[in-house]
């Protein structure tokens, strides 16, 4: 059995989904359950034999010993995070229970049990940790993209939460002996995203003909990554991945921020045109940038691919159709869980910004 924490959000859901199509190994799916974290993403597998789900809080210490102890995990990925920067800067506090404190206990429970097995057990145990891009800081537009040495500036409580867990884990690797391999990946879309970030949010906005909020002048420049290619990636690095490592993931898709919105405005124009034959651009507005916005992430995925074998198989252009397509065909699950307190949520982080 290998666990799965954060498994009801956005990138843990799809890696379970992934995984029980193609293994027979069963998953356990730790989740505390937030806002973010969304049973109804893993609705097609929650009667497969293969799939068990535990609501516990990485904070809670007894109830995370209780499950490696009950259940005998092989592996322990840990996707669980608070991971939206503009919700780190309304209030940090959370980001740094979860994501520092959270993994702390995660890696306590994980090296005591680890300590316990059999050698062969022992050997063959690994620990992946998924982290962000955005440890590394931000680079001007002429910069080499992150490499795995690029030395860690973190620029919002968000991205200094997930460093420190990073810190971390590589720690309890050098002083302990705990089989680890770190991931650091680019901005992810694909089915089942939270409509706070990017790409479902414009989509989810457009349909509804509100207005698309891009801060600043839309210059900002990230690396896009489709999440099923990511997951892919994860499982190398689980199955493959050198100890102590890091891989950096991303998707060899640099792109403005104003290019994203455009590209979904003119591909819903021709999926989903207006009843007012007007073309979704209208909707644009530029909104008061947030404070410390970093210029551009860029990643230099070399190292996963020389050594793994991996390179992602999607092209922005093909991943977002399939993730335009997808937000179409399942508008239900957006209207489940956008809630009042997401449209509270809107209009504090987007109300004052006009």
């Amino acid at each position: 059995m290998i666990f799965v924490t954060g498994g009801a959000g956005f990138i843990g859901s799809n890696f379970i989904l992934n995984w029980i199509k193609k293994h027979n190994e069963p998953v356990l799916n730790i989740d505390k359950l937030t806002y973010a974290g969304n049973l109804e993403n893993l609705k097609s597998v929650e009667n497969n034999p293969n799939y068990l789900f535990a609501k516990t809080d990485l904070l809670d210490l007894a109830g995370l010993e209780k499950l490696v102890n009950e259940h005998k995990p092989r592996a322990i990925l840990n996707f669980a995070a608070e991971s939206h920067v503009d919700r780190s800067i309304h209030g940090p506090g959370d980001f740094i229970q979860t994501n520092i404190v959270g993994t702390f206990n995660l890696l306590q429970v994980t090296k005591d049990y680890w300590s316990q097995l059999p050698d062969v057990e022992k050997k063959s145990f690994r620990f992946l940790h998924v982290s962000t891009d955005e440890v590394y800081g931000s680079l001007e537009l002429n910069d080499a993209p992150f490499s795995e040495t690029t030395p860690y500036a973190p620029n919002s409580p968000y991205s200094a939460s997930k460093a420190s867990s990073d810190h971390l884990v590589r720690a309890y690797h050098h002083t302990y002996g705990l089989p680890t391999v770190t991931t650091n990946c680019s901005n992810n879309y694909g089915p089942y995203q939270f409509p706070e970030k990017l790409i479902p949010l414009v989509i989810h906005n457009a349909l509804k003909g509100k207005d698309l909020p891009i801060y600043g002048d839309g210059s900002n420049i990230r690396d896009w990554l489709y999440v099923v290619d990511h997951c892919d990636a994860i499982e190398l690095a689980l199955e493959k991945g050198r100890l102590g490592e890091t891989y950096n993931v991303g998707g060899w898709n640099e792109k403005k921020n104003i290019e994203v919105v455009d590209t979904i405005c003119t591909t819903l124009d021709k999926l989903r045109p207006r009843a007012d034959g007007k073309s979704y651009l209208t909707q644009k507005v530029f909104v008061k940038d947030r404070p410390g916005h970093d210029k551009r992430y860029a990643i230099d995925a070399t190292k996963i691919e020389k050594e793994l074998g991996w390179k992602p198989a999607e092209n922005f252009e093909t991943g977002l159709a399939k993730t335009i397509k997808w937000y179409l065909d399942n508008e239900t699950w957006v209207g489940n869980i956008v809630s009042g307190n997401y449209r509270e949520w809107l209009d504090k982080n987007y109300g004052g910004r006009r």
